[in-house]
């Protein structure tokens, strides 16, 4: 069982920063596709980003150069920095934890909300 811990999310202005946390394990965001995805009430949840066991991460092109995610194996954790959000970035987002094999976990989510 994969265990996922979000962190973070909060209330911010638009134009503000927010950086989200996901801890996992050492072993997990070694192994693991890790990403971070979104999803509003009555939506289909949408994928912000992930990174691959080997490194590579791919944005979502709502966020290309807004967002980074970033991946730290010793403390097991991945992160979400959110730079210059807006309004429409208001949403729950979720860590997702995805095997080779199909196998795919989620954390409970953290709610974003920007707003003046």
């Amino acid at each position: 069982q994969v265990h996922l811990v979000e962190s973070g999310g909060g209330l911010v202005q638009p134009g503000g920063s927010l950086r989200l946390s996901c801890e996992a394990s050492t072993t997990v965001v070694r192994l693991y596709t890790m990403g971070w995805y979104r999803q509003t009430p009555g939506k289909q949840r949408e994928l912000v980003a992930d990174i691959s066991p080997g490194g590579g991460i791919d944005y979502a092109d709502f966020v290309k150069g807004r967002f980074t995610l970033s991946r730290d194996e010793d403390k097991g954790s991945v992160y979400l920095e959110m730079n210059n959000v807006q309004p429409e970035d208001t949403d729950v987002y979720f860590c997702n934890a995805e095997f080779m094999c199909g196998l795919s976990y989620w954390g409970e989510g953290t709610k974003v909300t920007v707003s003046s």
